[in-house]
């Protein structure tokens, strides 16, 4: 703070400063750096005792339920977050599986220090509440306006020695994983099957936490343990093979995965993000080198599967009907197209798995079972064991899946085509820009709020018709009534939704956790409609436009990027 002052580098200061960190689609993110708007000891206190403060007014037992709190490989992990909570409450500390562990122990609440996949600058402050889903309205903005109230750090804060000198901490990881790993019994369905499969398989686990859970997962559905990347299997806090440490980057991070595949002629590429919530899959094709699988497609290979195995465990229709699947807004459609035929139930939430989580909680108190949910950046969970994304047990499943299939001489790829012939091809792309001003970014979807005089959004885009516009921010949606949105309003980000007449759906909106918009794009083409290059075509155009007349790059000074 003190050379920024002395260069005069105002812009900066102010930026530091002059807010304070919000909780996103994923908790609080920020850098590692000095500043209110950043993560630091001193914020990770603010908002520890804010977070208390709020538990003890709502809790009444949280001094014998306890928290837990966990970490991954991320640098400053015996921040003054640990340190504090081991003060007041009773403590489960744990390395991973937080949400996992948040609801067999009954805990008060969790907390995660992670940014996932982030850059190795950044650090995070994640937090669940009781039921094991990550906090959404209105306990986020209570326990925001308690960090405000809460700003000076209390005396014991800053006592580092709480950390091994408290006799309330306790780490049951052993324990907890032992359960974890059994109750992966409950979404294995062919584990004789598994044991007899020739499929060779690689792991990555980019410098995280995810090597010995992945590990341990594959055991527990009969397979041996995938051969792990050696360079990237232990904890790494600098992510020295990795210009990123996020696995949806696709081939390019996943370069040193693929290699070893190939001298260890290894099929599938299963790869887990630092903190092992997230999953990239890739398949060798054969000598056509790699098909590496987005978000969306994996979905519609892993819906498929659960579905499939759900109606072989449950053969009288009548038991569908208590059946859902959830994806997040911004994802593919393609678990809608499978609902409209199948006869089960399908929702929708806004972005961010606290809201698949919270959502799969409710249902779950009236009798109904989510066998499947997703979000397109290669977030999965299989079965509701946890209510949040979970890379290390798709991993598992997915090697079960692909062991089926080639029993039935079938890769993944060639099942994904047949997913699409009977319900309908699902073709998408996600591209996105980096703008570090949240200024300009409040400017850009000002102009499309009132893009053709004030209140009217745009009607058309390129050479294509826009037939309906739902604005989650506003709680604006055309397509209603009462012109008022279904889905919950999010007025902390920004999210625009375009229905065109051709039948693409595309969504504008910021991330919860990086500087960046991100357009989502997708054709959802009718069963038996088999002209994909038109499609893609017509995808291509609508999504270049998107991005050239409604985010103008050039003018607003902003670095495009592809998915």
């Amino acid at each position: 703070m003190e050379s920024l002052v002395r260069e005069g580098r105002v812009v900066e200061l102010r930026r530091r400063l002059c807010s304070r960190m919000t909780f996103g689609t994923a908790g609080l993110r920020a850098e590692m750096g000095a500043g209110f708007a950043c993560i630091n000891d001193l914020t990770v206190i603010q908002s520890t005792q804010g977070m208390y403060k709020y538990l003890a007014k709502y809790v009444p037992d949280l001094k014998t339920r306890g928290l837990v709190v966990g970490f991954d490989t991320r640098a400053q992990t015996s921040s003054g977050c640990t340190k504090l909570l081991w003060n007041f409450c009773g403590i489960v500390f744990l390395f991973a599986f937080q949400p996992y562990a948040v609801m067999k122990y009954g805990a008060a609440a969790g907390v995660m220090i992670t940014a996932s996949h982030n850059r190795k600058e950044d650090n995070g402050y994640k937090v669940y509440w009781h039921n094991g889903a990550q906090i959404s309205s209105p306990h986020d903005k209570e326990i925001l306006r308690c960090i405000e109230e809460s700003s000076e750090p209390w005396p014991e804060s800053w006592n580092e020695d709480l950390v091994e000198s408290s006799l309330l901490r306790r780490d049951p990881l052993e324990d907890v994983s032992r359960w974890y790993m059994e109750e992966l019994n409950t979404i294995c369905f062919h584990r004789e099957l598994n044991a007899m499969s020739p499929l060779k398989f690689v792991h990555s686990s980019f410098h995280g936490v995810g090597h010995n859970y992945v590990q341990r997962a594959f055991q527990q559905f009969g397979f041996p343990p995938p051969i792990p990347v050696p360079e990237q299997k232990d904890p790494d806090p600098d992510f020295s093979t990795v210009r990123c440490p996020n696995p949806e980057e696709g081939e390019s991070v996943l370069e040193l995965s693929l290699r070893l595949a190939e001298r260890e002629e290894a099929r599938i590429v299963v790869a887990t993000d630092p903190d092992a919530d997230r999953l990239a899959v890739a398949e060798q094709n054969d000598n056509c080198g790699w098909k590496v699988f987005t978000g969306n497609e994996l979905a519609a290979l892993l819906g498929w599967w659960m579905l499939f195995n759900w109606k072989e465990a449950h053969p009288d229709p009548a038991d569908t009907e208590r059946v859902y699947m959830l994806a997040t807004t911004v994802s593919s459609k393609i678990l809608k197209a499978f609902a409209r035929i199948e006869g089960f139930h399908f929702e929708e939430t806004l972005p961010g798995f606290k809201w698949i989580g919270n959502r799969i909680h409710e249902l779950k108190k009236t009798g109904k079972e989510v066998i499947f949910s997703f979000e397109e950046s290669i977030g999965f969970l299989c079965g509701n064991m946890v209510l949040d994304k979970d890379g290390v047990s798709t991993a598992a499943v997915v090697a079960e899946m692909a062991a089926y299939l080639h029993t039935k001489n079938l890769s993944l790829k060639q099942q994904l085509i047949n997913i699409y012939e009977i319900y309908g091809y699902h073709i998408s792309r996600t591209c996105y820009v980096i703008c570090n001003d949240p200024p300009t970014i409040h400017k850009i979807f000002s102009r499309l709020r009132n893009f053709g005089g004030p209140g009217v959004y745009p009607e058309s885009c390129g050479d294509y018709c826009i037939t309906h516009i739902r604005d989650v921010t506003t709680g604006y949606d055309s397509s209603q009534p009462d012109k008022k949105c279904v889905l919950p309003l999010s007025r902390n980000s920004q999210m625009v939704t375009f229905t065109f007449q051709n039948g693409i759906v595309a969504t504008l909106r910021t991330s919860g956790t990086e500087p960046k918009i991100k357009c989502y794009t997708e054709f959802c083409a009718a069963p038996g409609e088999r002209d994909i290059s038109s499609l893609e075509e017509d995808l291509r155009k609508v999504t270049a436009a998107l991005v050239e007349e409604f985010l103008e790059p050039d003018k607003n000074n902003l670095l495009r990027r592809s998915v």
